[in-house]
């Protein structure tokens, strides 16, 4: 396979398990398996599998910005710099999800939260913390 085939197989995966977070929330399958282990698991190995083949005597390194980009030329390595993000921000996401959950933070607030943790990363968990910090200020001012 090439690089832009697994891209398209791993996006759509992405794209799956975030719409289970959305539409099925309150299944704790999707969080803590489906998009919480199983599709990051499947990242990982597909990410480790890319660096070893193609890391070894690539151009590049983490050192500076330009060497950053020197190592993404590769386009083997760019896909493994997507996965890598694809993995994270999924767990992310999962993980607000569950913790909402635990906190009885409505889901509408929480979809928002995960609409930019699927297309900005820590944007959206900061937007989360927001979201949950607000949940529990208001908690509070109910209780006095």
């Amino acid at each position: 396979m090439m690089p832009e085939q697994i891209f398209a197989v791993a996006n759509l995966a992405a794209v799956c398990g975030w719409l289970l977070l959305v539409v099925l929330p309150r299944k704790r399958w999707v969080s803590h398996l489906v998009s919480g282990v199983a599709i990051p698991a499947a990242f990982a190995a597909l990410y480790t599998i890319i660096i070893a083949v193609h890391f070894a005597g690539s151009e590049g390194g983490f050192s500076s910005l330009p060497d950053v980009a020197r190592l993404f030329s590769n386009p083997w390595l760019l896909l493994a710099g997507w996965i890598h993000y694809l993995a994270f921000d999924l767990l992310v996401g999962s993980w607000e999800v569950r913790d909402a959950r635990e906190r009885g933070i409505a889901h509408v607030f929480v979809v928002p939260c995960l609409i930019l943790t699927f297309l900005f990363g820590p944007a959206g968990w900061l937007l989360y913390m927001g979201v949950r910090s607000g949940v529990r200020s208001s908690a509070r001012a109910s209780e006095r």
